[in-house]
């Protein structure tokens, strides 16, 4: 071995241990938010449970049809495609900011064929003389390697792995965010779907039982019981009745299309499997909400934007260093002839290696006004991850209450019901025997009408309540659904 080379081992070695000597940049603390006790609505009874399965939450409804859509949307969601590339991509990069501090080595090789100009030079001025040689073109080989190691002394490197390894974490968050918005829009699409069936349903009985009406004032009118306008009366109740129907099959087209979309199809793709009724989703009661710390760690929003304020705080930094000097270990080793054969020969060895370093010592300006820039987005993305933070308390908060004081309408609208229908019946009787006007009935009618549809939307309000609340909750986060890491080089 000779010299030259136990030279460049040792300042190899020298390197590998000046690699490790320190980290300039603030060391990242995770926040601290201080969260509420307990939640204001903890009291809800159905919310009190000690078990439960926030990533499969779907299930609770016992609908086979929402386990399929959803199955479908996991499968075929070109947002979740777009997710899984977002964290590829990251991994990439963290990949890349992991070879910055690995030894760099290129291969070259080249040809050229010579010719100098006799009227140029040294050459002119011989040639003008009589003493020059005859111009002939010369041949040039070359072939050889460099190589190159920043020495990472003051952690620039490590601080934009770091960096890179953060929005790694950033991304796959962003996965089960959109895992989690994808499952809610979903359920709560087909929750509004299987709600319009049933007001349409609700829609019809009532305009069946309106048909009937206009039959009983025609039979009386024609018996010269009742005045023409208790018919006229009776048809623009119907005809009303009638003209909100296609308003709900709008709706309902629309529901039905935007399922489509979230399971990756066209329209028709879900035809087949909405076409048999189930009615309503009923949820299942028995949910523990938890406590409110347990949100910091099942929403991925929560959980992206503290990896997002991590590699914010990285990137510090990677700024801080470049007040310092940035050494490299380089080498250079070449084969240079003349002549085709000679290039493999010993003679035709050529090398130069050795430590270097750049210090940008006239741009501090610059550079601190960069590291003012980067502990700026800090400061930002801490404000953003209090943002959402708090968001989240509310969206959980209002989802409760929201379950529990649409319970309570339902408990009333169920007797509005039940007393409207009695009512009408009553109202009916009434009017064949000639005690009320038909003005009466018109209202009876009118009053069900909106009971029984206010009734039906509010058992699909509960439903979406409860989607809402697993949303808030992070529900469908389960850490089995990030997709495996690929294989990246180790850290330096």
């Amino acid at each position: 071995m000779t010299r030259q080379t136990v030279s460049f081992s040792l300042l190899m070695l020298c390197g590998a241990l000046l690699q490790s000597c320190f980290t300039v940049g603030p060391d990242y603390l995770e926040p601290r938010r201080g969260m509420p006790d307990a939640w204001t609505r903890s009291v809800m009874r159905d919310l009190e449970s000690n078990a439960s399965s926030l990533s499969g939450w779907w299930k609770g409804f016992n609908d086979p049809t929402l386990d399929a859509l959803i199955e479908r949307a996991r499968a075929s969601n070109p947002n979740l495609r777009l997710a899984l590339e977002r964290i590829t991509e990251a991994r990439a990069q963290r990949g890349m900011a992991v070879s910055q501090g690995l030894p760099q080595a290129n291969g070259s090789g080249s040809y050229s064929r010579n010719l100098a100009s006799e009227n140029v030079g040294a050459r002119a001025a011989l040639a003008n003389a009589g003493l020059g040689e005859a111009n002939n073109p010369s041949n040039f080989y070359t072939a050889g390697f460099d190589a190159g190691w920043e020495i990472d002394m003051f952690g620039g490197i490590r601080r934009s792995v770091e960096s890179a390894e953060a929005n790694i974490a950033a991304q796959e968050e962003n996965y089960r965010d959109a895992l989690v918005t994808l499952f809610a829009d979903v359920a709560l699409n087909y929750v509004d779907y299987r709600t319009l069936e049933e007001r349409i349903a609700v829609a019809n009985r009532n305009i069946a039982s309106q048909r009937g009406s206009v039959d009983l004032t025609g039979k009386r009118l024609d018996a010269g019981l009742v005045p023409k306008i208790d018919v006229t009366q009776a048809q623009t109740n119907l005809s009303l009745s009638e003209a909100a129907v296609p308003q709900l099959r709008a709706q309902l087209a629309a529901s039905k299309n935007r399922l489509a979309t979230l399971t990756g199809g066209f329209p028709a793709s879900v035809e087949g499997i909405l076409a048999n009724r189930r009615g309503i989703p009923t949820p299942q009661a028995g949910y523990s909400a938890g406590l409110p710390a347990d949100l910091l760690r099942a929403r991925p929003d929560i959980r992206r934007a503290e990896r997002e304020l991590a590699a914010r705080s990285a990137l510090v930094g990677v700024a801080v260093s470049d007040l310092y000097p940035r050494f490299t270990l380089f080498g250079d080793f070449k084969l240079q002839a003349t002549n085709s054969g000679d290039l493999f020969d010993s003679a035709s060895r050529a090398y130069s290696f050795g430590p270097s370093f750049q210090w940008q010592i006239l741009s501090a300006g610059r550079i601190r006004n960069n590291i003012r820039v980067e502990e700026s987005r800090v400061a930002q993305a801490y404000a953003a991850y209090e943002s959402t933070v708090l968001g989240a308390v509310e969206e959980v908060e209002t989802s409760m209450a929201g379950i529990l004081y649409e319970r309570e309408r339902l408990s009333d609208l169920e007797r509005a019901v039940s007393s409207s229908n009695e009512t009408v019946s009553l109202v009916k009787d009434n009017y064949q025997n000639g005690l009320v006007s038909f003005q009466n009935v018109l209202d009876a009618e009118r009053t069900q009408f909106s009971a029984e549809d206010e009734e039906t939307f509010s058992r699909g309000q509960i439903a979406r309540n409860y989607i809402i609340l697993y949303k808030a909750l992070g529900g469908g986060t389960a850490t089995e659904l990030i997709p495996p890491a690929v294989p990246i080089p180790a850290k330096p």
